[in-house]
């Protein structure tokens, strides 16, 4: 009886509306949840049958259902936070997590490190990105991304480069003297460099005209921080010569001693080049780079060495590719690890498990795994958190649209038992 199947069609309305009522209702109550994309309820009709079969029209329609409940994929507002721990992703992409039940991947980028030093999110899951070496350089292996050691050992110095003008007006004449350097020389400067303990010491770099366009170097340390020296008289640890060119660049250089045996333990025979610049002869340069001897007061320009003492950590912070860069005491600045991003070919498909995580499901594609900006992934954000899309003005109308067809459904079935009534009452 056509009648009573209208009772069906309405209760499949109220099914249907009370159940796109609850995909609104969800994306409400997430309002305010981080990295979180609203849903929308997809409506599918539902035939029963064709008077006229196969040949088309006549059709008698039995209601509806939900046919799917899609994600909108929209991009988030990005918020500025002060935790250094907070990422937001702007673009496509997931940021990977393993735990007890595998992989998972979420947009919510609010993290934390735990007691035993992993990054973790809000529920423990571990996140996954590139480790660097011990040079601090990214490499393509994914791991658990963790605090490091407290303390970086000491690196010694391998190599100081100098950057200084001689001048060119003084006259040669002068034959040094270690016992008394500064009168018995032309110029002086000082470096700094490490021993392989870490220890600091101070070179003092004496400079003597010999020549026009020839300069020897003398490199001198205090003698108690060198293995034989005494305490109060200079040691020397280097010598060289310095060769230009007629136009002041730098033409040779070359170290005829070096003797770096500091006391207390340390490596005996340290190598370490002292690097003047970019020779014209020696390093088969241009002579543009470095040391130079032009007539005006000698200087030092500038000067750097790669060494350091041992340090702690101070500070640890993100930067917008995701590089994770601890800050140490000792100056120093190392690359830990790169957060890894996950695409889908339809992440619309990916499985929902709870607390703002999603799985990989068959028909979301296998995950492509790379670094922030590559491959068509998105940028990453430091302190940053990827606000919900849930837009709660259009939630309310539809609210309002879907309250209405469930009151209107279920019209149809008072209506409907009013019309069973009448039946029933033609047997009086």
């Amino acid at each position: 009886m056509g009648v009573l199947s209208s009772l069906y069609t309405g209760v499949s309305g109220l099914l249907a509306q009370g159940e796109a009522l609850g995909v609104i209702g969800d994306n409400i109550a997430n309002a305010n949840t981080t990295g979180f994309k609203s849903s929308r309820a997809e409506f599918q009709d539902i035939i029963s049958k064709s008077l006229k079969g196969i040949l088309g029209g006549n059709q008698i329609g039995r209601g509806v259902k939900i046919g799917a409940v899609n994600p909108i994929l929209t991009q988030g507002n990005v918020d500025a936070t002060e935790k250094a721990t907070d990422l937001a992703i702007s673009g496509d992409g997931y940021f990977v997590t393993r735990g007890s039940d595998g992989e998972s991947y979420s947009r919510d980028g609010s993290f934390h490190f735990d007691r035993e030093g992993y990054l973790v999110t809000n529920d423990n899951q571990r996140v996954q990105g590139f480790e660097a070496d011990e040079r601090g350089k990214i490499i393509n292996k994914m791991s658990d991304i963790k605090f490091p050691r407290a303390m970086i050992p000491a690196k010694a110095t391998a190599e100081i480069r100098l950057d200084l003008n001689l001048d060119s007006r003084v006259e040669p004449g002068k034959q040094f003297n270690v016992k008394d350097p500064y009168n018995t020389s032309h110029y002086s400067t000082g470096a700094e460099l490490y021993d392989s303990q870490g220890n600091k010491h101070l070179m003092t770099m004496f400079f003597v005209k010999t020549a026009d366009r020839q300069w020897d170097v003398h490199g001198l340390i205090d003698g108690k921080e060198i293995t034989g020296g005494k305490a109060g008289e200079m040691s020397e640890v280097y010598t060289g010569k310095l060769g230009f060119s007629v136009d002041g660049k730098l033409d040779t250089e070359v170290s005829s001693k070096t003797a770096f045996n500091f006391s207390g333990g340390a490596l005996q025979n340290q190598p370490i080049k002292i690097d003047f610049g970019d020779s014209l002869t020696t390093d088969k340069g241009k002579g543009l780079a470095g040391t130079k001897q032009y007539g005006k007061d000698s200087d030092m320009i500038s000067w750097k060495q790669d060494g350091a003492a041992a340090g702690t950590i101070t500070n640890m912070s993100f930067n917008d590719e995701g590089v994770l860069t601890a800050l140490y005491s000792n100056g120093q600045a190392q690359d830990l690890a790169q957060i890894a991003l996950a695409k889908f070919e339809n992440p619309e498909a990916l499985y929902k498990v709870g607390n703002n995580r999603l799985k990989e499901a068959r028909d979301s594609g296998t995950a492509s795994i790379g670094k922030a900006g590559q491959g068509g992934r998105g940028r990453l954000f430091a302190k940053s958190l990827e606000r919900s899309t849930v837009d709660l003005a259009m939630e309310f109308v539809s609210l309002i649209q879907n309250q209405r067809g469930f009151q209107a459904n279920a019209k149809t079935i008072t209506t409907t038992d009013e019309l069973l009534g009448e039946v029933i009452n033609l047997k009086r």
